[in-house]
């Protein structure tokens, strides 16, 4: 071949390739990835630029609406600064999501709880996608009675009430985040063990498979050097659809006060408490709307991801 015809042929791509390239060609996919990232890093951003940290009291501002009040200045000792009236000295200050019912800053506790929502959806999901590829790649490539015994485990934990469960299991556990993330996490590997199981089942008599056996490789680095690999797009969009579903997990737990405890929050803490003021005192909407909001983009933008990548990756359309 030529160096010119090097130069017509059409560049080869590796299906990799060939999916995000597909996904980028999906508008609101990538629109909602932006979006995403966006939130992502001002869950980082706004609670360490802030002037207000999340966990301080402003009580003369409490149940504050969004936009400038005013607060008493303290000295370093904490007392009360007088002018030469002996008046108390007032200083403005903007609360640009209003306060709660402890006048902390809405907004740094907003992109706060945002920071735990995400760590939590991230690290849980992250468990139930290792726990879930060991399990179901070891039931396929076994395969006979101990697939049967396995995958019947899975069944029985399958018609188990999932959040009964957990909510049983949280309530002897305690309340922190480590414990949150890996309750969730162990509760949420079962789809996952089933479909890395069927397509391990598909692959597991490829010729690669019986090139590696010929080889004397041993059933572990077949495994996980040659069938895990090859499975990896149904799992990427599996975990990009899991995220959302355990954050919302977590939204609820927290709503039902079994999730993040003080001084941490998390946007189901503070829907949880935005909706407690609302039936208490009127006019308190921002509580609830600005956490809501927040979360309602983040599960839209996540789902669509999730939906974007599973478009690109499949296989109908290669």
């Amino acid at each position: 071949m030529t160096a010119a015809d090097h130069e017509i042929a059409p560049e080869s791509r590796s299906p990799l390739q060939l999916a995000m390239r597909r996904f980028r060609k999906n508008a609101r996919a990538l629109i909602c990835l932006i979006l995403l990232a966006l939130t992502g890093a001002a869950t980082l951003a706004v609670p360490w630029i802030s002037r207000h940290d999340y966990r301080f009291q402003d009580l003369d501002n409490a149940y504050r609406a969004p936009g400038p009040g005013e607060r008493a200045k303290v000295d370093e000792s904490g007392l009360a600064v007088y002018d030469e009236n002996g008046e108390v000295v007032k200083e403005k200050v903007y609360y640009v999501m209003g306060t709660d019912g402890n006048g902390r800053d809405l907004m740094a506790r907003v992109f706060m709880g945002g920071r735990i929502s995400f760590a939590v959806g991230i690290l849980a999901t992250f468990v139930s996608v290792l726990v879930g590829i060991c399990y179901g790649a070891t039931s396929a490539f076994l395969g006979g009675r101990t697939d049967t015994l396995l995958m019947r485990i899975v069944d029985v934990m399958y018609g188990l009430p999932h959040m009964m469960v957990v909510i049983i299991v949280m309530t002897f556990a305690g309340r922190s985040f480590v414990v949150v993330f890996l309750v969730l996490g162990f509760f949420g590997w079962l789809t996952m063990a089933r479909i890395v199981r069927g397509q391990i089942l598909s692959l597991k008599e490829r010729e690669f498979v019986e090139a590696a056996r010929a080889l004397g490789t041993g059933a572990a680095s077949i495994i996980f050097r040659h069938l895990i690999p090859n499975v990896l797009g149904p799992v990427i969009v599996y975990t990009t659809l899991s995220i959302p579903a355990v954050i919302l997990q977590e939204s609820f737990l927290s709503f039902l006060g079994l999730g993040i405890s003080e001084p941490q929050t998390s946007w189901g803490v503070l829907i949880n408490e935005g909706t407690v003021a609302v039936n208490n005192v009127k006019n308190l909407s921002w509580l609830v709307a600005f956490p809501g909001a927040c979360l309602a983009i983040t599960l839209f933008c996540l789902n669509s991801v999730g939906d974007g990548l599973r478009d690109a990756f499949d296989v109908q359309q290669r």
